[in-house]
């Protein structure tokens, strides 16, 4: 149970962070602060069993017939990234009380950072292929709305970052598809028992390849690397947070956890180990090339990461202990530079080396805080950093994917670290070195330095008592590779090629720096492209196609959108024709007298329809066909379609007129050479169509999934009703998304259509009750006499929806037409007047989604029937009740802001 209590600590944290933020302000980052560290805490207690090779589960059943469950697992590994998770975000909300002004928004920045660390838990305990995925994409956008709490300017970097890792999440779920098929299932348990079984599967090299995508995408590996340094417009905290132990890391997670799989595979490694030092020197050199404090951080994460990214590749058991060590070595670095950072930025009002200068004279601590955590990254003794940095070159030094892989792979990885050894000294120099600049600066208070101050001296302890992570560490690496021997870190492990390299990367990087102003202008001389530009350029063209391929779609003219799917279907009907057999007459007649009087009225009325110029007319023959083919759906013995197609027919008048309201009533006649197209391209239509209906009718036998649903329906549900009993607990996921799309429409019309452009910012009831156009004394009183009727006639029928002809779409619609005539036709303070849409569509959702997941602790499916004593189903009505608030929600948005809309104009339609 730990990884399931941890995790639901961190959602509890989330939810209750705006609520704190409210109560407390900016000092509410103290509670969750302590909250973090306490969960941080809490998960260790695992410790023990977890260093002996067990692993804590604990989950429910999510989509038993796929076989996908919620589960969650704490091996080493993800013991490990919980712990950075939850360390390094308890220290960030301890930083943001004093970072955070009053004009931020606290609540929205508390609790999007809380929620990132729930989602950060999901995705590393995951133990289920489709969990990991959600969790993935959840962390996907968390960190676009994070980036954006910037401002305005941090919109274009927070699209980048969107794309680009939404474009890794699809590649994610191809590979968790693939994954799933070779394994045979969506266990991570299974799938790590057995990995020869996805090895030797045909889909390994694509879900392989794809991962690696992904994995890149999320971590900023090349070509991928120019959304992260666009993404430090975030605030300071933010940043931290992403690039220490979140965001970022997620694709390092990623590769780490599938390497049991593909460590075998030499095509791994080769793709890998290049790739990430390649970035590892790009981000280097990018990062030597700036003056932004904040940015030389940015770049380096991505150099960083590209290390990280080339020692997993590598896959033996040194290289990957290496690289789970400097993952947490990099966690505490990073952090400390990044609020450090910010209270450079604070105090001195600027993150320019080249505006900056002196300040160890102002703020000695601040300047020995950076140079404990700039030392670490660079990789100089006795930090953490050095021991994680000496050992990633042993671990390179065994690549062995190719002749010569190992030396050359070391080689490069020192060039990259002799790069951050320079620009780690560019920014204690720029920052705090030379002639002080600012001399009215002074040092910021204990509570803004003490988060930082304990990432930089754990990063001083460690070093030396690097053995205290040795057990965690190991059980990591041994998750990774299970075969592998134990590897021990010490700070000293003796003379070797690795002292060599780390003495060279040392030397390398002194003489960058001492040399900084040649090094400067060879940099500023050297051709590096813009990814970002060239990603915006590339997104602009796919833009510009989009808007092309759509145009025709967005003509005003019905007929110019219409023409194209009118004229498919005769051809889609002459290729069924040609290519299908006809299926064989069912035996028994088809058609009833009664069949062709309906089909002689719908035939009347559409015709009159389509030849009338009146407004007026068109609409009463419109709704006339709509209730002539209601009342032959009620012949056929669909009395629950009749029933939703009348009232829907009733209701859409209803909107029609109003959206017509104040315009002509009379309709221009086209000219001749636009009715004889028209004419044959409907009759063409509307013969394929007959054609289809006629080929189809009654020569289909009840399907297996329809004479199974007729046969088990009661039993299953309780229901007589077996229209009702598919909707809401066969479908019931289907029916609750799509009463999800009926609230968003609502919303939709609340944000499209202004109450400015409704009325000159009249209230719905003053709106409503002054221009209804049934605000008359009759209606008025009508209303008061049959309205409650109907509205009792609604909840009667609601009720009864499970045994008979009824639910909560068909009530809702009744419920929705007493609602419409009461707004209508009443004046005066009404309380039909006073509904909002807002709280209905929001209630009904939430009620809805509460009765569907209910039954989740208890492992069973959504929407599982609930029974009270005597036998009463207490689920379906409650489920169908939020559906019908939901409905009720979208008619009172419609009558609300179209039914004030003034609409001017003499004449529809076009002479042309």
């Amino acid at each position: 149970m730990i990884p399931l209590v941890t995790l639901g600590g961190a959602v509890a944290l989330a939810l209750l962070a705006p609520v704190l933020a409210r109560l407390l302000g900016r000092n509410a980052g103290y509670p969750l602060a302590a909250g973090l560290a306490a969960l941080a805490v809490y998960a260790n207690t695992a410790a023990g069993e977890v260093v002996r090779g067990e692993v804590p589960t604990a989950g429910v059943s999510w989509m038993p017939s796929l076989g996908v469950s919620f589960g969650l697992r704490m091996d080493g590994l993800s013991l490990l990234f919980v712990t950075i998770v939850l360390g390094v975000g308890a220290l960030v909300m301890a930083y943001c009380p004093r970072y955070l002004e009053a004009y931020y928004p606290i609540g929205t920045v508390y609790g999007l950072l809380t929620g990132f660390a729930a989602a950060m838990i999901g995705l590393v305990t995951a133990n289920d292929l489709v969990l990991l995925y959600v969790f993935w994409e959840l962390t996907t956008v968390l960190s676009f709305l994070l980036i954006n709490t910037a401002g305005p300017a941090a919109a274009l970097p927070a699209g980048r970052a969107l794309v680009v890792t939404a474009m890794g999440g699809f590649a994610l779920l191809g590979a968790v598809v693939m994954i799933g098929v070779a394994a045979g299932s969506t266990s991570l348990d299974v799938v790590l028992a057995d990995p020869g079984a996805v090895l030797t599967s045909p889909l390994a090299l694509p879900a392989g390849a794809l991962l690696i995508l992904a994995a890149a995408t999320k971590s900023a590996q090349l070509p991928f690397t120019f959304w992260l340094p666009g993404a430090m417009v975030a605030m300071t905290p933010i940043s931290a947070y992403l690039h220490a132990a979140t965001m970022v890391k997620a694709g390092i997670y990623l590769l780490m956890r599938f390497t049991p799989i593909y460590v075998p595979s030499v095509a791994w490694s080769a793709v890998l180990v290049p790739l990430g030092l390649a970035t590892a020197v790009v981000g280097a050199v990018l990062a030597l090339r700036e003056h932004d404090l904040k940015a030389m951080l940015a770049h380096s994460t991505v150099s960083q990461l590209g290390l990280l990214t080339a020692a997993i590749g590598v896959g033996t058991s040194y290289a990957l202990s290496a690289a789970v060590l400097h993952t947490f070595a990099h966690a505490l670095f990073k952090a400390t530079l990044f609020m450090l950072v910010g209270i450079i930025d604070k105090e001195a009002g600027s993150r320019d080396v080249r505006e900056l200068g002196g300040l160890w004279k102002v703020m000695p601590v601040t300047a020995a805080l950076t140079g404990v955590a700039a030392l670490s990254m660079a990789g100089v003794p006795p930090l953490l950093g050095f021991v994680s940095k000496e050992n990633l070159y042993e671990g390179f030094l065994e690549a062995d994917f190719a002749p010569g892989a190992g030396p050359v792979a070391a080689a490069v990885a020192v060039v990259a670290s002799a790069l951050t050894f320079a620009y780690s000294a560019r920014i204690v120099h720029g920052a705090f070195g030379g002639r002080l600049t600012q001399p009215g600066l002074y040092e910021p208070s204990w509570a803004f330095l003490a988060p930082a101050a304990v990432a930089a001296l754990l990063g001083l302890v460690l070093g030396p008592a690097v053995r205290v992570l040795n057990p965690l560490t190991d059980r990591a690496a041994r998750d990774l590779d299970p075969g592998s021997e134990p590897v021990t870190f010490v700070l000293w492990p003796g003379f070797g090629t690795a002292l060599v390299l780390s003495v060279l990367t040392v030397a390398a990087g002194l003489a960058l720096f001492h040399w900084r102003g040649r090094v400067d202008r060879a940099l500023e001389r050297l051709p590096v492209p813009d990814g970002a530009a060239v990603f915006d350029r590339i997104r602009a063209g796919v833009l510009d196609l989009g808007a092309r391929v759509g145009r025709p779609d967005t003509d005003p003219s019905p007929a110019a959108v219409l023409v194209r799917p009118v004229l498919a279907l005769p051809v889609l009907a002459v290729v069924a024709w040609v290519a299908l057999p006809a299926p064989a007459p069912f035996p028994g007649p088809v058609t009833r007298p009664l069949d062709w009087v309906v089909v002689v009225l719908v035939a009347a009325t559409v015709a009159g329809a389509v030849t009338t110029r009146s407004v007026t007319a068109a609409l009463a023959l419109t709704g006339f066909g709509g209730l002539a083919t209601a009342l032959w759906l009620l012949l056929a013995g669909a009395p629950d379609v009749a029933m939703t197609l009348l009232l829907v027919e009733v209701l859409t008048t209803v909107v029609a007129v109003l959206v017509l309201r104040g315009r002509g009533v009379r309709l221009r006649r086209p000219a001749r050479w636009r009715r004889v197209p028209a004419a044959v391209a409907a009759l063409a239509a509307g013969l394929s169509l007959g054609a289809a209906t006629y080929v189809l009718t009654g020569r289909r036998a009840p399907s297996p999934v329809g004479g199974y649903l007729l046969d088990t329906a009661e039993a299953a549900t309780g229901g007589t009703n077996v229209v009702n009993t598919i909707l809401v607990d066969f479908r019931g996921m289907d029916t609750f998304g799509e009463a999800v799309v009926v609230g968003a429409a609502a919303l939709g019309l609340l944000v499209l259509i202004r109450r400015g452009e409704a009325g000159a910012d009249a209230s719905p009831r003053q709106r409503v009750a002054t221009d209804g156009p049934a605000d008359t004394i009759v209606m008025r009183v009508a209303s008061r006499v049959l309205a409650p009727l109907m509205l009792l006639m609604s909840l009667f029928l609601l009720w009864r929806g499970h045994d008979e002809p009824g639910g909560g779409f068909i009530s809702s619609l009744v419920g929705g037409v007493a609602i419409v005539f009461l707004r209508l036709a009443h004046r005066g303070n009404a309380w039909a007047l006073r509904l909002r849409p807002e709280p209905l569509v929001g209630s009904g959702l939430l009620l809805s989604l509460l009765t569907g997941i209910a039954v989740y602790p208890l492992g069973l499916p959504f929407l599982t029937p609930v029974y009270l004593p005597g036998g009463v189903l207490l689920s379906s009505f409650v489920f169908d009740l939020g559906i019908y608030l939901m409905v009720v929600g979208l008619i009172v948005a419609a009558t609300d802001r179209i039914g004030g809309r003034a609409r001017t104009g003499s004449v529809l339609g076009s002479s042309e």
